[in-house]
């Protein structure tokens, strides 16, 4: 059996126009070579893909269950080119992305479905570390672009750039004791403060801290469904609250001491010494060009 990719190329235009002739306009060759080639196809398979008894060839059942067959074969041809013409432009073949919670889900989802359209054949890996487990991911080369809250020490090879701005809110849950009062900064102190965690133990993993006791837990949605509990008070940001489940659920108490969000900064960063790729570099482009808000960033 000796099919080839004219063949079923013939068979799918065929198919699809509804005609031999309509095929062979498509394809741009003659009606009668594209009905050779069917024939020719059909001779291979053993069977008939079309029967010709009216004005135009209909599909046997045969045809229609081996139509999208045939179509997944011309579409893998086709992605062959594509990473082929990849490989040669010198697009990353694969490209791994380290992302804090802290930006937001939809932001995300967009900008990687406009990289889908532009890099169709880049393998894309996406992990979620907290803080500065992303920084340190960038470090050891198992991650090509990193999205963190900003570190107060950042590592000499690493280059960054800040993309916005984060706002956290406190939120206890309905039946806490923070709920119904305005909170000043020393009731804070006296009650379990529920924190994210990360694997390292640097000097990030300790800035939020007020709490004498606290709860290292390594998701803020899991926090906020241990916050509506009333295991403790979190820090957590605007856009996840808004998004959870368990939103209604929330009270954002009044501060004697501040009377706006916390704002948190989000930074790129990239290693310096490592070449970027295509893909990396459009990712850099984007994510610096789609700003969180417009807060003026220092360093």
């Amino acid at each position: 059996m000796g099919v080839s990719l004219e063949q079923l190329e013939a068979f799918v235009a065929a198919a699809e126009r509804g005609s031999f002739s309509a095929a062979g306009r498509a394809l741009r060759k003659a009606q009668s070579a594209v009905s050779t080639q069917v024939s020719n196809l059909e001779d291979d398979l053993g069977v008939m893909l079309f029967s010709r008894a009216g004005r135009n060839p209909v599909l046997t059942a045969a045809g229609e269950r081996l139509l999208p067959e045939a179509k997944v074969i011309l579409d893998r041809r086709e992605h062959l080119i594509g990473v082929a013409s990849s490989f040669e432009a010198h697009v990353e073949k694969h490209l791994v992305v380290a992302i804090d919670e802290l930006y937001p889900e939809r932001a995300l989802a967009a900008l990687f479905a406009e990289f889908a359209q532009k890099f169709p054949y880049v393998e894309l890996e996406l992990l979620f570390p907290m803080m500065e487990d992303v920084s340190r991911l960038v470090l050891d080369g198992k991650a090509d672009v990193g999205i963190m809250w900003r570190q107060e020490i950042l590592p000499t090879e690493l280059a960054f750039h800040t993309i916005g701005w984060v706002p956290l809110k406190l939120v206890v849950g309905k039946d806490h004791p923070l709920a119904a009062t305005t909170v000043d900064w020393e009731e804070l102190k006296r009650h379990r403060q529920l924190m994210v965690a990360v694997r390292s133990e640097g000097p990030e993993k300790q800035r939020l801290r007020t709490a004498a006791e606290v709860w290292w837990v390594e998701s803020h949605w899991i926090i906020l469904q241990m916050v509506k509990r009333g295991i403790g008070w979190a820090l957590v940001p605007d856009h996840i609250i808004r998004n959870s489940p368990v939103a209604g659920d929330l009270v954002t108490p009044a501060l004697q001491f501040d009377n706006a969000d916390w704002p948190v900064a989000l930074e790129m960063v990239w290693h310096k010494q490592r070449p970027s790729g295509p893909g990396a570099l459009w990712l850099r482009e984007r994510f610096a060009s789609t700003r969180i808000d417009s807060a003026p960033a220092q360093r």
